[in-house]
């Protein structure tokens, strides 16, 4: 095993006791199909399909069967999916006000072909209705695509991210500038931390963000702490122990940690993970919570965050808490009008 500026460059890796797979040149497996199931529910269902004939809608995923994996060798990665899929779809008339039913199937979403290229079918109930199953059949086959295009582009960014571990020459490189917000309530900057090693021994960021939402501290607060509430937001079981050296588990175990500090409706701190990280290795979270009129700004600090990870871990934050605590709590204000 050679050490960095030693040997053939093809074969270094870290120096390390743990032996650890680093920048994974060698054979590396992941398997997709949990995610997967997951991710096409989200892009496929709720669609909207709007015409001159009517509108449609598609509902639930009623058949997913299939798998998919990301293999990483030498630096690439390669994918395997094979998917067959049945969804349900409603809609009405725009003249007559007729409701119908019907369903789209897709039997054959693989990485054999393109996605213009897979059949997708449209049928219906019996009964009159065409003008419907032909907007399906246009318009609709059209968004189905698109949600199609949107999975695999997820599943080849946001699944796989750090399958490609960083190198040292990348390391040696700027890691992080500052960034300006762009006149929303979200703003980010990162600071450089080469030097800032976490439990294993790897180069790491700091993320900082400010999200500001519609509820009082109090309220956003019980939204990290409470399990009924995460749940909601997250729509996934989890673990939520939130008292000093409680557990933490969100999203089917893909984040885990442990509560280290909490101060109600002003402060929390955790030790976080996501579950592509390297093993054992943590950052520190901090979430601190002001109260603004009629408002709360949430601070978020994000200690040694991988260098590899720095983009995943803020969309996480930003698309999986920040915008569904949006919609939980206009949910919640809906309701309660």
């Amino acid at each position: 095993m050679a050490k960095w500026g030693q040997g053939d460059p093809r074969w270094i890796v870290e120096e390390r006791a743990d032996a650890t797979n680093v920048n994974n040149w060698h054979w590396t497996e992941r398997d997709a199909t949990s995610w997967s199931k997951r991710k096409l529910k989200e892009v496929l269902e709720g669609l909207v399909v709007e015409g001159e004939a009517g509108r449609c809608e598609i509902g639930d995923l009623k058949h997913v069967e299939g798998e998919a994996s990301c293999n990483s060798r030498k630096g690439k990665l390669i994918f395997f999916y094979e998917w067959n899929l049945r969804l349900s779809w409603k809609g009405t008339v725009k003249e007559s006000g007729e409701k119908h039913k019907g369903s789209v199937e897709i039997p054959n979403l693989s990485e054999e072909n393109e996605v213009d290229d897979t059949e997708i079918n449209v049928s219906k109930k019996k009964g009159e209705g065409d003008v419907l199953k032909d907007l399906m059949r246009t318009e609709g086959t059209t968004k189905v695509r698109e949600a199609l295009r949107d999975y695999l582009k997820a599943l080849k960014t946001e699944f796989t991210l750090g399958m490609i571990l960083p190198t040292k020459a990348a390391v040696a490189q700027e890691v992080a500038v500052e960034r300006r917000p762009s006149g929303s309530t979200l703003q980010g900057s990162v600071t450089p931390q080469s030097l800032d090693m976490v439990g294993v021994k790897i180069p790491t960021v700091r993320i900082h963000m400010r999200e500001v939402f519609n509820s009082p501290a109090e309220e956003l607060y019980s939204i990290f702490t409470k399990k009924e509430l995460v749940q909601k937001f997250s729509k996934c079981p989890a673990v939520i122990e939130a008292e000093k050296g409680g557990k933490l588990q969100m999203f089917e175990g893909c984040v885990s940690g442990e509560y280290t500090e909490l101060v109600p409706s002003q402060r929390i701190v955790l030790k976080w993970r996501c579950r592509s990280w390297p093993d054992e290795h943590y950052a520190t979270v901090a979430l601190n919570f002001q109260e603004l009129a009629a408002q709360s700004e949430l601070e978020l600090e994000c200690k040694g965050v991988p260098v590899a990870h720095e983009e995943s871990t803020r969309q996480c934050w930003k698309k999986q808490y920040f915008e569904e605590i949006h919609i939980l709590l206009q949910q919640s204000k809906d309701n309660m009008e």
